[in-house]
């Protein structure tokens, strides 16, 4: 790992507080795939939009039945060796916080403390209509008791073949997923969405005002695992240039923020990030 490029990182960071920009990357070798990376699966559609969500019930039916089959495989991912290199280097002191795209719960399982989920988690829904929350978990075994045959055990499960998709869900015929029954809301019957920003919608503003926190306390930023492709979390990058904060990248494929890192490094997070934390603890 000794490369020039992974001196240069290590130089950059010792003795600064990073702060870390997480994407798609730091998950993909627990299990779970991306849209963008170079072993990302053909893109078969694109991601649900909220108002799509909101407005359409054959859209809702869809989403949830493809949820029904693809939860489990969040459920029953665990942190790799990337996350469990970011929790060591806040315990340390090193890293004043970390900023994810993700939606996964990865990074907290790991043990990082200071954590904003910029797009949500997954782990919980909410009701449209009263604001009540349940956790996903107790609603997967609703959807299940309304859909037997949609049991991942069931000889006649339609998740057989079923690709999973990065967004917690899987790629499902919608003539498939058109008998799908969804579950309403305990308490009212409403609309249950999961706890995590669409396409289209926005982040929450108390959300960013924590992340603001984070960025003002950064020496350095780092970028790990994140094309940079959607603006919520490209927006630090182009702040740390305005403000001369220096800025590096760990990441296997080209980022929007190529231009602007001081360093660069082409690799795995689940293999830099614990060589890091090796080498400045």
């Amino acid at each position: 790992m000794l490369t020039r490029s992974f001196c240069e990182l290590a130089d950059l960071v010792e003795g600064r507080r990073v702060l870390v920009i997480s994407g798609a990357g730091c998950s993909t070798e627990s299990g779970i795939p991306d849209y963008r990376g170079p072993d990302a699966q053909p893109k078969v559609r694109n991601p649900i939009l909220y108002q799509q969500f909101v407005r359409e019930p054959e859209a809702r039916v869809t989403y949830w039945a493809r949820s029904a089959i693809g939860w489990q495989r969040v459920a029953e991912a665990a942190p790799n060796a990337g996350h469990r290199a970011l929790a060591r280097l806040e315990k340390a002191g090193l890293v004043g916080g970390t900023i994810t795209q993700n939606v996964d719960g990865l990074h907290q399982a790991a043990g990082s403390r200071r954590v904003v989920e910029l797009h949500g988690n997954l782990r919980d829904v909410r009701c449209l209509e009263c604001g009540l929350s349940e956790s996903r978990t107790a609603l997967q075994k609703r959807l299940l008791d309304l859909n037997p045959e949609w049991d991942g055990g069931h000889s006649s499960a339609p998740d057989r073949d079923a690709q999973i998709a990065p967004d917690g869900d899987a790629e499902l015929a919608p003539a498939v997923a058109r008998s799908f029954q969804v579950a309403g809301c305990r308490r009212c019957g409403g609309i249950l969405k999961p706890d995590v920003v669409f396409f289209g919608e926005s982040v929450p503003k108390t959300t960013l005002q924590d992340a603001w926190v984070l960025f003002e306390e950064a020496e350095v930023l780092l970028v790990a695992g994140s094309s940079l492709a959607v603006y919520s979390s490209y927006r630090f990058v182009l702040r740390a240039e305005r403000y001369g904060l220096p800025v590096a990248i760990v990441n296997i494929g080209t980022t929007r923020g190529d231009e602007i890192a001081c360093v660069k490094v082409r690799g795995r997070t689940g293999e830099v990030l614990p060589a890091l934390a090796d080498t400045l603890l």
